[in-house]
């Protein structure tokens, strides 16, 4: 059983951390969030620690160390912007993470996690659940099956809804999420790298708080992407779940169907982990330097290439 601590505890993405730990038969000792709407632990570790300011929780997982009782694991799903010094901090003490994605918001700080895996002998682990899914390896494995020469056109289109109190919370902020295309989109570039290949072309066509379009091309594809959190781009058949939302993987006329079977991705990132195959900081480059870039580049004023939602902005 490894002892694990959790940070970002009231976040949307913890229950699936939660749930991970407790289907991997392993032990949640202690969690923190600055909020404290974290009743979820009572289903799932309802004798775990828990701090609602970071000082404490740091201050009880040193002197766990020092009594000998250090934790094995810390799993970061703090906002974005937090996940680089919520690293370090297990990273110092000798504990491995698992962190949410994106890793980090810039490539350099991949550099800076390295230096700190070197330093203090800790593993930087990341959660990248599209590359376990079925339909996405049924996908790479028949791009890696056709004509080494062959390269697909895909339609890549995510709409998702969210309220007013999106671009009101650190999500609305590129600063500390990245903005629309990183907190939404980050799995989605990482799933075009690990089908398609080596990244070759990168263009934004279109950019705001709400929504984001450009042209991907890969080694093996052609890649027109749009996505948005605006209501107003949804269309009549969006499926209605926790929010409205519109997923769609388009490869020459074919529809990719991955809408199911994303209920035990994260318990299986956990069981790679554990076993010592778990995906780290290298794995997660490809995708930190396209979204650096579709945050930080001009927009491309060609036409060509344009996602046919696009054309409507």
């Amino acid at each position: 059983m490894k002892r694990f601590g959790l940070i970002g505890a009231a976040g949307y993405i913890a229950p699936r951390h939660l749930k991970a730990i407790k289907e991997t038969g392993n032990e949640l000792v202690v969690a923190m969030d600055i909020n404290d709407s974290v009743g979820i632990m009572d289903s799932h570790f309802p004798n775990a620690e828990f701090f609602t300011e970071f000082e404490k929780f740091s201050g009880f997982v040193e002197d766990l160390k020092l009594k000998g009782e250090s934790l094995d694991y810390i799993a970061v799903c703090s906002p974005n912007y937090l996940h680089l010094p919520h690293m370090k901090f297990a990273l110092q003490n000798g504990i491995d993470v698992i962190c949410e994605k994106p890793l980090v918001l810039n490539a350099s700080d991949l550099d800076v996690l390295h230096r700190y895996e070197q330093e203090y002998g800790a593993k930087v682990n990341s959660i990248l659940q599209l590359r376990l899914h079925p339909s996405i390896i049924a996908l790479r494995d028949k791009v890696n099956a056709a004509p080494v020469d062959k390269v697909f056109d895909v339609d890549l289109t995510y709409l998702t809804s969210r309220g007013k109190w999106y671009l009101k919370s650190w999500k609305g902020f590129d600063e500390k999420s990245g903005g629309v295309a990183t907190n939404i989109g980050v799995h989605f570039y990482d799933m075009l790298h690990f089908v398609f290949g080596d990244i070759l072309k990168n263009e934004v066509h279109y950019r705001d708080e709400k929504t984001a379009s450009g042209y991907l091309e890969y080694e093996r594809a052609r890649v027109r992407w749009f996505l948005s959190i605006d209501a107003n781009h949804l269309p009549e058949n969006a499926i209605q779940g926790e929010k409205l939302t519109f997923r769609s993987i388009n490869i020459e006329g074919d529809e990719l169907e991955f809408s199911g079977g994303f209920t035990d991705l994260h318990t299986q990132s956990y069981l790679r982990v554990l076993s010592g195959d778990g995906y780290g900081i290298e794995d997660n480059r490809a995708a930190i330097v396209t979204v650096e870039h579709l945050r930080k580049a001009s927009l491309s004023t060609s036409n060509l290439h344009k996602h046919p939602l696009c054309s409507k902005m």
